[in-house]
């Protein structure tokens, strides 16, 4: 992980403080990229303990579309208890339905797009289209004097992109997107990282992942957003006959909380350790091995189908999440 630990030197180096709405400052740098080759190893940080579990556990929820911090909990990962029941702003918003709501977050956004056609009722052939491609009728409007015929399907992007790397894997448009600008207040935190894109090489069966996270705590952000992207690469890879090769990790606002200062110093006086290796669980399918393609393994996965191998790190460092 010495990618990680030349980043977060760049930002003490180079980065500006800046306040924000947590109201914790921040050592801020715009622009940053990391770029790992999964073929010598998982990109785990080293120089602490890595919250592998809890990681993977929130990986598996949004597989799931999950809405819920206790649907997180219930697989090991509690990092959305905070947002969920303790950030003011979301208490206070009209579209939070209780305790644990999280509203349309990541995973809901992933397998679930809300996706609406408005078409004037006299578009038959477009109406028709819309039906044949998964639409169906919510209702008839009139608008503007015209009838109108609203239309509503929810699109499962990742499942998408599974179905393009099995029938058209050259395509470049290969991506899923959670930034849904409709729904953005609807949820108790708008996505960081928000548009992932596999990229394949049908001649050497490898698959790349390049991440863009719009804005990233490095300090305890990072490490997380790192593992959960290139476990998502491993399973979709396994999913549909490929290796996992390069992940690429853009980020728009590379940042420190000052209360990350002294967690991050102390990693930069420790040495990395060899990067571990990750393993799938068995019962999930290689359709490499059985020319079977089964994409419903994206929900049946459980968070103890992923395991690190050679996994050695530094004792442990905590320090505050920024709400």
């Amino acid at each position: 992980m010495k990618a990680y630990l030349d980043l977060v030197r760049t930002i003490f180096e180079q980065g500006s403080w800046q306040d924000n709405r947590t109201g914790v400052r921040t050592l801020s740098l715009p622009g940053a990229c990391l770029r790992f080759d999964l073929r010598e190893g998982f990109p785990a940080v080293t120089t602490k303990r890595l919250a592998f579990k809890s990681a993977i556990g929130e990986l598996v929820g949004f597989l799931r579309a999950s809405d819920s911090a206790a649907d997180f909990r219930d697989l090991g990962c509690r990092v959305w208890d905070q947002n969920a029941n303790e950030n003011q702003a979301w208490l206070d918003s009209p579209w939070r339905e209780g305790d644990d709501d999280l509203g349309p977050v990541y995973g809901v956004q992933w397998r679930q797009w809300p996706a609406y056609k408005l078409l004037p009722a006299a578009q038959a052939t477009r109406i028709e289209a819309a039906l044949a491609s998964g639409y169906h009728r919510v209702a008839t409007i009139q608008e503007g004097g015209q009838t109108q015929v609203l239309l509503y399907k929810a699109v499962d992007q990742l499942r998408a992109c599974l179905d393009a790397l099995i029938g058209n894997p050259g395509s470049r448009r290969i991506l899923f997107h959670g930034w849904n600008c409709a729904q953005i207040e609807e949820m108790a935190l708008p996505p960081c990282h928000l548009l992932y894109q596999f990229l394949a090489n049908p001649q050497t069966r490898e698959l790349s992942l390049c991440l863009y996270i719009r804005s990233n705590d490095v300090g305890l952000g990072t490490p997380f957003n790192l593992a959960e992207g290139a476990a998502l690469a491993h399973l979709v890879a396994r999913l549909t006959g490929y290796q996992p090769r390069w992940f690429t990790y853009f980020i728009g606002d590379a940042h420190i909380y000052e209360t990350h200062m002294d967690m991050l110093r102390e990693q930069l006086q420790r040495a990395p350790y060899p990067a571990p290796v990750l393993h799938l669980s068995n019962r999930i399918p290689s359709y490499a091995q059985t020319g079977r393609y089964e994409p419903e393994w994206l929900e049946r996965v459980e968070p103890g189908d992923f395991s690190l191998e050679g996994y050695h790190h530094h004792p442990p460092l905590t320090a505050p999440m920024a709400v």
